[in-house]
């Protein structure tokens, strides 16, 4: 069995530092900020799940490629993050953005990353409201625009030396 070590905190890592979902090869892919998700161990597999709205351009990519990866960056890459949290890849090429993207199993992750998991899509769900046991999370959805959650297999782990 394969062990796949971080020494961040999760926590940290996708909540306040954010991370870059990406998906697609190095031609063709496109990655956008996320900061709702996590790590664990489901199935046997070392886990991450991820959460992305059906209108986002990455949701294509996602849905046409069986890997994803989710990279995280350094504080001096903030700006960058920014810029793919609130722009989206149908506005601007975002391949433009200085960062270099590097392939494995056909799938982009960046060399700037501090840290990469490239992931094996093994499952998707659809939220649905009616399983909302607190009503209060609704309010995250005043658009109806609910989430896809995904699961990948890490396949590998990439750190920064």
């Amino acid at each position: 069995m394969k062990t796949n070590t971080l020494n961040e905190n999760i926590f940290d890592l996708i909540a306040n530092q954010w991370g870059l979902l990406a998906s697609g090869d190095e031609k063709n892919h496109n990655c956008m900020t996320f900061s709702w998700g996590g790590m664990g161990h489901l199935w046997s597999k070392d886990i991450v799940y991820i959460y992305v709205r059906p209108q986002r351009f990455t949701y294509e990519f996602i849905e046409a490629n069986p890997y994803f990866s989710i990279n995280f960056f350094d504080e001096k890459y903030k700006d960058i993050l920014k810029i793919c949290g609130t722009k989206s890849g149908r506005e601007i090429d975002k391949k433009n953005l200085d960062l270099t993207p590097l392939t494995e199993n056909g799938c982009v992750y960046y060399k700037e990353a501090k840290i990469s998991a490239v992931c094996r899509n093994i499952y998707y769900q659809d939220i649905n409201p009616s399983n909302f046991l607190d009503a209060e999370i609704d309010k995250n959805y005043t658009d109806g625009d609910y989430h896809r959650m995904y699961i990948g297999e890490i396949v590998s782990m990439k750190h920064q030396v």
